[in-house]
């Protein structure tokens, strides 16, 4: 029997994210697990007068060329695309693995150098109109400690929302932060000030990301001071890094210890200059999110917690950090957390304190 839900977060991702109209051309990247998603969304864009491309993405395929490509091949990656991307009006990824460790043992210099080589691309996707979501598999379902049935639940009970009421309502969000200079996070093993004196917070509304709730600002580069005990684990390229310790010291990060995987975290801190300071402080607005996955697209939204991004701010954000790392890691604030806004405690134990 078909699922309408895949009917839906169709319809969510062509008309509330990508407004997809007549004459656009549409890349679909995805995986071949999201075929029934894909077939949904390309059926839709037809019919809305839209041109669809399908880029199909097998996840042995880049953990082959990761491991095995020349110098020279890694550099020219990018060149296959670069035609198609450069017509295509809207993106959408989709995301559906077979396994989420496919590629940790893949050296993380070579992971690196690929990403690099690939950066051209993002940069034009993200002039386009855009959009990442998740389609439930079993690695997804495995990492989340879940069935798959009660994986599809929680996917689509999270993507599936009133988007238009979830961007009115992060109006008083914004109406605390942008006026603030200086934010203080204070929680288990943590206490960490830094600035966001000047920018203004961005709302993400299933805009960009399918399930999505937070709103973001880029932090003063050198203003961060302080430590911060993250209570969730670090994931990168597959790699679980556990109970990661930062202290900065005018905004860099000086100091960064973890139970598990120590060395691969300050190896990716290492990347370069950038890597070190702060990109992004991260508000997580979806309350119907409620346990961590292992998934950054879910993890990063949870109600009540917060993240910080070591490494690139995000282009528009009005930071002017720059690394080719962005790594979100979410501190969790609902069980002894507060937030306070030049002084004012705003949020106590998850819940906003707005006037």
């Amino acid at each position: 029997m078909k699922d309408l839900r895949i009917e839906k977060l169709a319809e969510v991702l062509l008309g509330h994210s990508l407004k997809i109209k007549e004459g656009d051309n549409l890349i679909i990247r995805a995986t071949h697990n999201s075929k029934p998603l894909i077939d949904a969304v390309y059926r839709k864009a037809i019919l809305l007068g839209a041109n669809a491309f399908v880029h199909m993405l097998y996840a042995d395929h880049s953990k082959f060329f990761m491991e095995n490509a020349s110098e020279e091949q890694l550099k020219k990656v990018y060149e296959l695309y670069e035609g198609a991307y450069d017509k295509c009006d809207a993106f959408l990824a989709i995301d559906s693995p077979e396994n989420v460790k496919n590629l940790s043992n893949v050296p993380p210099q070579k992971n690196m150098e690929y990403n690099k080589n690939m950066s051209p691309l993002l940069k034009k996707v993200m002039e386009k109109r855009w959009v990442i979501t998740n389609y439930p598999s079993n690695a997804f379902a495995q990492e989340a400690e879940m069935s798959l049935e009660e994986y599809e639940d929680f996917l689509f009970d999270a993507a599936l929302v009133d988007y238009k009421q979830m961007d009115e309502d992060m109006n008083k969000v914004l109406e605390v932060f942008d006026k603030a200079n200086e934010v203080r996070i204070v929680g288990k093993d943590t206490d960490l000030t830094f600035s966001i004196e000047g920018r203004k917070g961005i709302k993400c509304s299933g805009q960009n990301n399918v399930p999505d709730g937070e709103v973001y600002y880029a932090p003063i580069t050198n203003s961060a001071n302080g430590h911060i005990y993250y209570e969730f684990p670090a994931m990168r390229y597959g790699v679980q890094v556990d109970a990661v310790r930062l202290e900065f010291k005018d905004g860099k990060i000086v100091s960064a210890k973890a139970d598990k995987q120590e060395e691969f975290l300050n190896k990716m801190l290492d990347t370069d200059e950038g890597a070190r300071y702060l990109g992004e402080f991260g508000i997580g607005l979806n309350y119907g999110i409620k346990k961590f996955i292992k998934n950054i697209l879910f993890d990063e939204k949870i109600g009540g917690t917060i993240h910080l991004a070591a490494g690139n701010a995000y282009e528009g954000s009005g930071g002017d950090n720059r690394s080719l790392v962005h790594w979100d890691m979410i501190k969790e604030l609902r069980d002894c957390g507060e937030i306070y806004a030049d002084g004012k405690l705003v949020m106590k134990n998850g819940v906003y304190i707005f006037e």
